[in-house]
């Protein structure tokens, strides 16, 4: 018998506070000789590696007949229902600097719906999770996202293009309304963390382009079940695979165009 979502979930959490765990003990002596370039700022290195490995095994015997959409490409494996959407390690290149805010992010698709979230914040200890219908919690905790509606109350957050800069004009006019509107802008260099931050109500909300599926489907689903909106910059629903976010509690409304400037 298939388990429900809520115990995939926790069965979920245990597997990332356990990875997390591994890499919090590998930051203490790690090795920067090891580190490889996937592409231009776009790092990895064996912890995000060995990582993945643990989660898909572990994750395997939870739900056998399952598939693996995994950033680092540890499995190609494909599930005819069930895939599960992972960043081992989100936030890399802060993990290699020893800045402490990296995360794991597990998502479940179950056929084209994600139904499950966790998003293991490493440096805090936190674990967020959602599942579909079961509201959000914080290390057992519910969470709601924040209920401010006054764009000069908030605080947002964003991700700095790092490769992809062929929006860049766009991005800088909105970013610039942001900062003269809110009270703040934060980029913490971890989607995964924003987007649980939104669901929790530290962040308002939250934008960026060219991410990838795996670094916002566990936050796209704590935010949803937390009471909050995401779409993509045109109001859709085309953000796991569109590699653009809106992320907000619902209440706010960011003037943001499909370009990603200001309407």
């Amino acid at each position: 018998m298939t388990p429900t979502y809520k115990e995939l979930c926790l069965f979920t959490c245990d597997v990332a506070r356990s990875t997390g765990k591994f890499m919090a003990e590998e930051r203490k002596s790690f090795d920067e000789s090891k580190i490889e370039s996937k592409g231009l700022h776009d790092l990895v290195s064996y912890v995000d590696k060995e990582s993945e490995r643990r989660i898909v095994a572990a994750l395997q015997v939870l739900l056998p007949e399952s598939g693996f959409i995994a950033e680092e490409g540890t499995t190609t494996k494909r599930g005819e229902r069930f895939n599960w959407v992972i960043d081992p390690l989100d936030g890399t290149t802060n993990f290699i600097q020893g800045v402490p805010v990296y995360a794991v992010s597990i998502g479940l698709l179950d056929g084209d719906e994600l139904v499950l979230g966790v998003v293991y914040e490493v440096g805090r200890d936190e674990c967020f999770y959602a599942w579909k219908n079961g509201g959000a919690y914080l290390n057992g905790e519910p969470i709601h996202v924040s209920n401010r509606n006054n764009i000069h109350d908030t605080l947002l957050a964003t991700g700095f293009p790092y490769n992809d800069f062929s929006r860049m004009g766009d991005y800088m006019k909105f970013l610039e309304w942001t900062m003269k509107n809110a009270r703040g802008v934060r980029r913490l260099g971890s989607a995964a963390t924003d987007l649980v931050y939104v669901a929790c109500g530290r962040f308002d909300a939250f934008w960026e382009y060219d991410l990838k599926p795996w670094d916002v489907a566990a936050g796209a689903v704590i935010v949803k079940e937390a009471g909050g909106i995401v779409t993509d910059y045109s109001g859709g629903d085309n953000f796991l695979f569109g590699r653009e976010i809106v992320a907000s509690n619902g209440l706010i409304k960011l003037p943001l165009s499909p370009e990603g400037g200001l309407r």
